[in-house]
């Protein structure tokens, strides 16, 4: 064998080895040939053809990316600084490459852009108590926007909403006068109750005179035992009402 027979075997060993690409299960691969989109393929055992084709891999997983720390001004004018963290991947690998140049990149602005404008059109209180309302909303945007770059995204998560010590302080203020509004409330509904049910007390032994006095001599009894339960003397006034019969009847007598 010649030595330039040689280098041609060895030229078309090194050809079909570098045509031949083994993608993974997650893996996909976008052809160009001659420049132009041909179509996506994968996984496993392909073919490309040398210097007429071109291979992109594009990774097809879940990829978890941070929104950096953004600063927000609410709806209430508060401002705060929101940071989230927001879950995609890619579904069309062709899209992924031929629609935007950095698809990566792109989400993450989008995500950044979209999260100050949701938060804006929201209180503060909304922030902090309706979180899971916020991350549908941004994650809907989102993956409105995203379609047409071949790219779901699949959830989105508000992290940390951080305020300045002064704000707070404020909350801590308005969450005790809450407190104290609620014990107030809570009070006056307990005098409310406490009084109608005197109320009604009151009307039964008005229309019973016995039950009265039986009422009166119960009381005495209490306050003359006392709560140590020992004896004590007591003078008391003793309602005419309660005698008036005794007396009645003592005149019937003697006359």
């Amino acid at each position: 064998m010649t030595p330039m027979i040689s280098i041609v075997v060895v030229a078309f060993i090194a050809l079909i080895a570098s045509s031949i690409k083994i993608l993974n299960e997650y893996e996909r691969g976008v052809i160009f040939t001659l420049g132009r989109y041909t179509g996506t393929k994968g996984p496993g055992l392909i073919l490309v053809i040398p210097f007429l084709q071109k291979m992109m891999k594009v990774d097809m997983r879940v990829i978890v990316m941070d929104v950096p720390t953004q600063d927000v001004i609410s709806r209430d004018n508060v401002s705060v600084k929101v940071n989230a963290v927001v879950y995609f991947r890619v579904v069309d690998a062709g899209k992924a490459t031929l629609q935007v140049e950095q698809y990566y990149a792109a989400t993450s602005q989008l995500a950044q852009t979209t999260l100050r404008s949701v938060l804006g059109q929201h209180e503060l209180d909304d922030m902090l108590t309706e979180r899971d309302k916020l991350n549908q909303d941004i994650q809907s945007i989102l993956d409105r926007h995203t379609d047409a770059w071949g790219i779901k995204v699949s959830n989105v998560e508000i992290k940390h909403v951080d305020l300045d010590e002064s704000m707070i302080r404020a909350i801590a203020r308005q969450a005790e006068a809450e407190r104290s509004r609620r014990a107030k409330v809570i009070h006056a509904e307990g005098e409310q109750q406490a009084a109608e049910k005197l109320t009604e007390a009151a009307k039964a032994l008005s229309s019973q005179p016995q039950a009265m006095q039986l009422r009166y001599l119960q009381t005495l009894l209490d306050v003359s035992t006392g709560t140590s339960g020992q004896n004590s003397t007591i003078i008391f006034p003793l309602p005419m009402d309660l005698i008036r019969p005794l007396m009645e009847k003592l005149e019937r007598d003697e006359a």
